[in-house]
């Protein structure tokens, strides 16, 4: 059986997209044998565990030394298991993957671009910029690169990549998303319009844009916000100026088990990313057939147009107030927009599918 060795810098139980997206693929392909190398975050980390089809390898250290600690994990793994390739998740993973070539380990690897943050966040920061022509190189050199947007795979070539570029998106479990009996639990009691969002309480997906239009909105509509981070504060604070805190309720973080449940309960779905790579939540809220406001910035522009959703320009709180009582104010126009919405998730962004493509079209070409 062949072997994948894959680098990331978080994994279960921390859960993001790009998380989501490899335990998604690999227990969808049976064929190859995956080892992944992570951070050990916390002492209650197992150093080693299996998850799913996928054994874990966590290493100690700060997040700045991983790349370093990663790759010293990977020289000791690769005399053991005589690994085939390589999979860079993100292009910081790049890092550990250029080292190796130091103790003369050359794995043919893939790169998947999941980054939701700007180009300038990803490449000209000055905690980087020491680091970014080993970044290059690790672009240049890579067998294939997978990105999840049309977006991202123009950074490849501008980072100087010139091989095979394949556009693959992250996708939804349809089967639990899709039905409301596979959600789960009791509907979550409230009154009046929920509107919902899922996210990291980050400035890049403009949480308090969403309290700025709520503060314009009727008193019956509340909001629901999925998702820690460092602005929970600030965002609080935002929400008591504007008189809506008894109408902002912050959840925290919610198992993404849980997800469909709170999604089914919901009026609308609300992210006014001011920068996306694609984002999973926005085919999880459609999935789920919920109304989607979203900006199309970044890789967002592959599926958020009217058909699907109500677009909204990045930083516009009253965008977004309009979007909402358009939204509630024609239900019919609204049940044909989510029922578009449904059957794009279905045909475009089934990870059944899309664990099959990137099978068939990225791992082959680094293990013939």
């Amino acid at each position: 059986m062949k072997k994948i060795l894959i680098f990331s810098l978080a994994y279960y139980p921390r859960v993001g997209g790009a998380e989501i997206a490899v335990k998604e693929i690999t227990d969808r392909i049976s064929d190859i044998e995956f080892h992944l190398i992570t951070l050990r975050f916390s002492p209650r980390d197992l150093a080693e565990e299996k998850l799913g089809n996928v054994m874990v390898h966590r290493v100690r250290g700060p997040k700045f030394l991983f790349p370093f600690a990663a790759a010293l994990k990977a020289r000791v793994l690769c005399r053991q298991k005589k690994f085939d390739a390589a999979w860079a998740m993100m292009s910081y993973m790049l890092l550990p993957i250029v080292l190796l070539r130091l103790f003369n380990i050359g794995l043919p690897y893939v790169l998947t671009l999941q980054e939701g943050d700007t180009k300038h966040h990803m490449f000209g920061r000055a905690r980087i910029l020491p680091f970014l022509p080993l970044i290059n190189f690790g672009f240049r050199h890579a067998a294939v690169v997978q990105a999840i947007s049309t977006y991202l795979g123009r950074w490849a070539r501008e980072r100087g990549f010139c091989g095979p570029l394949e556009i693959i998106p992250n996708g939804v479990d349809i089967k639990r998303f899709f039905l409301p009996a596979q959600a789960g639990g009791n509907p979550i009691p409230h009154e009046g319009i929920v509107l919902i969002t899922t996210s990291r309480l980050v400035y890049k997906n403009a949480i308090d844009d969403i309290i700025r239009a709520l503060a314009r909105i009727q008193q019956d509509v509340i909001l629901l916000v999925l998702g820690i981070g460092p602005d929970e504060q600030k965002l609080r604070m935002l929400a008591q100026k504007l008189d809506v805190s008894a109408r902002v309720e912050f959840l925290g973080h919610v198992d993404h088990k849980e997800l469909p449940h709170y999604l089914h309960s919901a009026d609308i779905f609300v992210r006014p990313s001011r920068s996306e790579g694609m984002g999973n939540s926005f085919v999880e809220a459609m999935a789920a057939g919920v109304p989607i406001i979203a900006t199309q910035e970044g890789g967002l522009k592959d599926f958020i147009n009217a058909d699907v959703a109500w677009p909204v320009e990045k930083n516009s709180p009253e965008q977004i107030t309009q979007a909402v009582k358009k939204i509630l104010a024609d239900p019919e126009r609204t049940k044909k927009v989510v029922e578009r919405a449904r059957k794009l998730t279905r045909e475009k962004y089934d990870w059944n599918m899309i664990a099959k493509n990137m099978r068939e079209k990225v791992f082959a070409r680094v293990l013939e």
